[in-house]
């Protein structure tokens, strides 16, 4: 399924309702019921592909441009229900806009190429609509063979130790067991991402630089990773938020690992700074 998101063509906008809440609860519970409702099925530009989509019911935005539909002929007895009819031009439909743009990347795991050559640029979005329009368009993390990875930063942040924004940086870390690829890992890594396009962590949220999702064959890992491992109130403040929005029991902690110790151990674990 990836191959239809490679080579990512020009963005469609729509037109723009109101801007989000900045931060938290608030701006999250606008991304889903944006997800959830919906009166009719909708076409929209993709964020990565100049293809249109017709979208699952589920998926339809709840605000429509009123130029953005056609109203059907009305029937013979004179009733007032109408047919609704996309217009030809997609441009016209509302988007919601997002704080940030992000970017997803993914990395294959093919031996016969550097790790560079590996990390692939998916797609591009700042929109509501766009996040949905490319999440429902890819496979699921647990579909992934071994050894590949999703990454979503924000726009201008590669997905590495030696990025500017990362180098003085670190990941909160949670590791899963075999058995949780199949029962946890998809709805982790969705909340994961929520989390960081909602702006959930308040203003802790400036101090996010994304997320990274590695499927392994001893355990997959997500992590979220910030831009300095010395900023000790936003790094807890993530992880606290974090850990209750996967509802991770208590007695199930998560550590957070800087960069420079995770690229210099020796062994096989690193020293956690902080636990929540």
């Amino acid at each position: 399924m990836l191959t239809t998101t490679e080579g990512a063509a020009k963005r469609g906008r729509g037109c723009r309702g109101p801007r989000p809440p900045r931060h938290g609860a608030a701006l999250a519970c606008h991304i889903v019921s944006v997800m959830f409702v919906g009166t009719a099925a909708a076409r929209w530009t993709c964020g990565f592909t100049d293809r249109l989509y017709r979208l699952p019911r589920r998926w339809t935005p709840r605000h429509v441009c009123r130029t953005s539909w056609q109203r059907g002929p009305e029937s013979e007895e004179g009733s007032s229900e109408t047919s609704l009819a996309p217009v030809s031009n997609p441009e016209q439909y509302i988007k919601h806009p997002l704080q940030n743009r992000w970017a997803l990347w993914y990395f294959k795991n093919d031996k016969s190429k550097s790790w560079t050559e590996n990390l692939r640029l998916i797609s591009k979005f700042d929109t509501v609509e766009d996040f949905w329009a490319l999440y429902n368009h890819i496979q699921q993390p647990s579909k992934l063979a071994y050894g590949c990875d999703y990454c979503l930063f924000k726009d201008g942040i590669k997905p590495m130790w030696e990025d500017e924004r990362n180098k003085l940086g670190g990941r909160w870390l949670m590791t899963l067991s075999k058995q949780q690829r199949h029962n946890d890992l998809d709805r982790f890594w969705m909340e994961t991402l929520l989390c960081l396009i909602g702006e959930s962590f308040d203003e802790a949220s400036d101090d996010i630089c994304g997320a990274v999702v590695n499927v392994r064959p001893k355990g997959d890992k997500i992590s979220i990773w910030t831009v300095n491992c010395q900023n000790r109130e936003a790094i807890m403040t993530i992880g606290q938020h974090y850990k209750e929005r996967l509802n991770v029991p208590l007695k199930a902690g998560i550590g957070y690992q800087s960069h420079d110790d995770t690229s210099s151990k020796s062994g096989s674990t690193t020293k956690n700074m902080y636990t929540v």
